[in-house]
């Protein structure tokens, strides 16, 4: 049976030690390093004249519902100007998500300038394309926006989750099925059907026509030719054989994107800014045995001017042996605030319902 004591409850250094009989195993926290990002966030607003955002997600956070409250916390924050600069880096997420984040934003500014400095994927792309310009370093990328869901009835893989099945991914099994298979009267989905349910084919391909749709409406705030505005989304859904295929500047410029190669500085700016933010969201698991082990990384991350808000785990985990997979126990996983209040960090609990 462990033990979690508590030796300090300041958010920047707090440790818990798991105490047994033999042994004492410290928790891994992650650093959080406000003051540096605040520094740099400051420094790129003085370039480009005009207050910026970031948007940062650890390889294993996404862009979420959640994020929608938060990113409406830090634009109450700055108020509204008439350009803005948001800096994405994300491997994707919920699409519904980016459209909700984006409607907001351009709310608070006649203009928006989303600076990518390395990967902006998927989710993370929708929300992309729904600003005046986009401007990419030259490690950056958008991708594919081809939507894939993880269905109640999805199949399993070998650690017994579900999987996530994209509607590219059906087609191009029924194609294949097809031209190896002529005789009359043949049908794919009969086999199909023994590996996919036939409910997650129809969620799937419902999910595809939503994505464009939501890429068309997200257009709209400042593409108003909706002939163009449609085929960039038809574009970004169906054109590529890989949902990651990775879309650099000309690319993105051939499709019909106001897409620009950023300046070094700003670049150099914002690579500082994710090494500090990587750093943040290292890795921080204990393990404490080869069943149970403790999270606490950090997973999103959004910054503005004088305020930082970040989400990081706290949680236990446990393999459960007979259904070969891993669960979760004692979630007090929550978003966190800095902000600065007369030179003061304050530090906080940040609720979302």
């Amino acid at each position: 049976m462990f033990e979690f004591l508590k030796k300090n409850t300041d958010f920047d250094d707090m440790e818990a030690e798991i105490m047994t009989e033999e042994n004492k195993i410290v928790v891994k926290q992650p650093p959080v390093l406000f003051e540096k990002t605040q520094a740099i966030i400051k420094e790129f607003e003085q370039i480009v004249g005009a207050p910026l955002i970031t948007y940062w997600n650890n390889p294993r956070g996404s862009v979420c519902d959640n994020d929608v409250l938060v990113f409406h916390e830090l634009l109450e924050h700055i108020g509204e100007h008439d350009k803005l600069f948001l800096m994405i880096k994300s491997d994707g997420g919920t699409g519904k998500a980016s459209l909700r984040i984006m409607n907001l934003i351009r709310q608070y500014c006649k203009e928006l300038v989303v600076v990518v400095p390395l990967e902006c994927a998927s989710a993370a792309t929708m929300m992309a394309i729904g600003a005046n310009e986009i401007r990419m370093g030259p490690m950056a990328y958008l991708s594919a926006v081809d939507t894939s869901l993880t269905h109640d009835l999805s199949p399993i893989d070998r650690d017994n989750n579900r999987v996530s099945v994209s509607l590219d991914e059906l087609s191009r099994s029924v194609k294949l099925w097809q031209n190896e298979n002529k005789e009359e009267g043949s049908n794919p989905y009969k086999q199909l059907f023994e590996y996919v349910h036939p409910l997650v084919i129809g969620a799937v391909d419902r999910a595809e026509s939503l994505s464009i749709m939501l890429c068309n409406d997200i257009l709209s705030h400042h593409v108003k030719d909706g002939s163009k505005a449609l085929n960039i989304a038809t574009i970004l859904n169906s054109k590529y054989p890989s949902h990651g295929y990775p879309i650099l500047l000309k690319e993105a410029q051939s499709i019909g994107l106001n897409a620009v190669l950023m300046e070094k500085k700003q670049h150099s700016l914002l690579l500082k800014l994710n090494e500090l933010y990587s750093e943040m969201g290292q890795k921080a698991t204990t393990d404490f045995d080869d069943l149970n082990s403790h999270g606490n990384e950090i997973l999103n991350i959004l910054e503005t001017n004088d305020m930082q808000i970040y989400y990081q785990q706290d949680k236990d985990w446990f393999y459960r042996t007979e259904e070969r997979r891993w669960i979760t126990m004692n979630e007090n996983s929550t978003w966190l605030k800095n902000e600065y209040v007369k030179d003061q960090v304050i530090k906080s609990v940040f609720h979302i319902a």
